[in-house]
């Protein structure tokens, strides 16, 4: 039993803290009962354990799949399960032996095959010889009696997870047409069975800060090598633009939804190929930079700007090869081109007037609650013409064509200003284009914690059949309760065009009452004139539904940025 003081002081805390640092406070706690959580210092893993987690994959050929798998993820989640809903023609294989509490639900068709979502997924599990021994597993099949080969597809699959080593759960259930009440029925058993005895009083895993030694470059920031896990075109055929969601794994990764990752772009390598070849230099030549011997080689792709050149660079350039350069448009292999250096000491000194290579910074997509040593980022590649050549954004381009399994370096850039509120506050979160990774990170995190508040989004984007971003995911989301409201915007699906201050104008009604109750709104994306525009439609909707005059809706729009519920994340 506690001393009468101690019992006073826990009452103080408990009745001083919020939801969120209760749950923290109950996580931590049962830890320390459970002897499993580590002491927060250098190296620790950032998340608390014992956090309940599942993994649903649903492979489907008519929905029905789908929508159990949606239904099992919210019942999941009213358990305070942490629930990740995917279809498995996007399951990434790699983490199949990662998973601890794996559950799917899966169709037959034709003769006993799976339907196409699943395929490539049922022919991995057959044709690798893997253990996944650390893997708790439940299928569910679907079927129809009148075939002979009845879930035959599901069968397979239960029987193959076995024999990788996977521990099944409960038996395979197996589903007629009329699938309701057996389905039901399993969700409940599967869930009980894995956490009613074991798990049932931990809370959700709370984020923890760790401390880590400043790196060396950028000053102050810990840089992590990391590899690419995954690389996918979020835009379909028939789009122009092109948006890749990024994958990156990292060891003992610290970030927090909100934050951005810094990147430092590799210059193309034809481009520098063609630089050495121009001036007759190998890629093994070395020369001095900044006190050190380099290679060309390494100090053209790595450490300098080569491309995009400033005016104010090009002119320098001019001055060290005695020539008059009336263009401001090119690179450094264009210079060269049309204004050559005369042998190798005066190239060295063209190169000592480019600046250094500067790291860009993207947005994470992800939440470290929700994907534990991971951080993912969207990155749309800058597209532009000068002189009606086609070129691209130097750190964009270097990102949309990187590969799996390739290394890449970088480091978190913290952004205190654009942080989640307590998990019981609402949130409206306005993001069109890439501005919807902010927003997949908080989605994530707000998932994964159970969070109590309710979450509006606002997206836009060209096009719905190509350019709809994390459409599926958005979806489940949806479906799962964890997005309370969605709206989109497509603006090129019509012949005016409608962007998200339309949708927001055309709901403002209750958008204004979720502001009166107190709502946070988040924006983010570009800075001009989107971020401009949405600040418009929002004094707008305060001054008709609030009923208010343009002063007052101002006055009223300054308390919300006073109060801190109000945050941007543009560029």
């Amino acid at each position: 039993m506690l001393t009468k003081e101690k019992q006073l002081q826990v009452q103080a805390l408990v009745k001083e803290a919020t939801k969120e640092e209760l749950a923290w406070i109950n996580g931590y706690l049962m830890g320390l009962i459970g002897d499993s959580l580590t002491a927060v210092e250098e190296n620790a893993t950032p998340l608390a354990t014992g956090a309940k987690k599942i993994t649903i994959a649903y492979g489907t050929e008519t929905g029905n799949s789908k929508k159990l798998a949606t239904e099992l993820a919210s019942k999941a989640k009213k358990k305070m399960i942490i629930a990740k809903l995917v279809s498995l023609d996007q399951y990434r294989f790699a983490d199949l032996q990662k998973e601890t509490n794996f559950l799917t639900i899966i169709s037959t068709q034709g003769e006993g095959e799976p339907p196409p979502a699943a395929k490539k997924f049922y022919d991995h599990i057959h044709q690798n010889g893997f253990k996944l021994d650390k893997l708790n597993f439940g299928v569910l099949a679907l079927g129809d009696t009148s075939y002979p080969l009845f879930c035959k597809a599901g069968e397979d699959v239960d029987q193959q997870l076995e024999k990788l080593g996977g521990k099944r759960i409960l038996p395979i259930q197996k589903c007629d047409v009329e699938y309701d009440e057996d389905a039901d029925k399993w969700f409940d058993e599967v869930l009980d069975q894995l956490f009613s005895s074991k798990q049932t009083t931990v809370a959700p895993a709370i984020a923890i800060p760790v401390k880590y030694n400043a790196g060396s470059k950028p000053a102050g920031k810990t840089i992590y090598e990391g590899t690419v896990l995954s690389h996918i075109n979020l835009n379909d055929r028939g789009s122009n633009k092109e948006t890749w969601h990024i994958e990156i794994a990292a060891e003992n990764l610290v970030y927090e939804a909100g934050d951005s990752i810094g990147i430092l772009p590799k210059n193309d390598p034809e481009t520098v190929n063609a630089i050495l070849a121009l001036v007759s230099l190998s890629a093994s030549d070395h020369t001095a930079y900044k006190n050190e011997q380099i290679s060309f080689l390494d100090l053209l792709t790595n450490k300098l700007n080569i491309a995009n050149l400033s005016e104010k660079v090009i002119q320098r350039y001019a001055t060290v090869v005695d020539a008059t350069i009336a263009e401001t448009k090119l690179d450094l292999l264009g210079l060269l081109q049309r204004y050559p250096t005369k042998g190798i000491e005066q190239f060295e000194a063209a190169l000592q007037v480019l600046i250094a290579q500067s790291p860009r910074l993207y947005t994470v997509s992800s939440s470290p609650v929700s994907q534990e040593s991971e951080v993912h980022i969207t990155v749309a590649r800058d597209i532009f013409y000068v002189e009606q050549e086609k070129k691209y954004g130097r750190c964009s381009d270097f990102l949309s064509k990187l590969q799996t399994n390739e290394s890449i370096s970088f480091f978190v850039q913290k952004n205190k200003r654009f942080k989640l509120p307590e998990t019981d506050k609402d949130i409206i979160m306005i993001g069109p284009g890439t501005g919807i990774a902010a927003f997949r990170s908080f989605l994530l995190e707000r998932d994964a914690l159970g969070a109590t508040g309710k979450n509006w989004l606002f997206f836009g984007e060209q096009h719905f059949e190509s350019d709809f971003l994390y459409q599926t995911e958005i979806q489940n989301w949806h479906a799962t309760g964890v997005l309370t409201k969605v709206q989109v915007a497509f603006s090129r699906d019509q012949q005016e065009k409608i962007y998200v201050q339309h949708k927001m104008l055309e709901h403002g009604a209750e958008l204004f009452e979720w502001l009166d109750a107190g709502a946070y709104v988040y924006i983010c994306g570009k800075k001009d004139p989107m971020s401009t525009d949405v600040e418009n439609c929002l004094l707008e909707i305060i001054e008709l539904h609030g009923n208010k005059t343009s002063e007052e809706a101002k006055t009223y729009f300054e308390n919300i940025k006073a109060a801190h519920r109000y945050h941007k994340d543009v560029y």
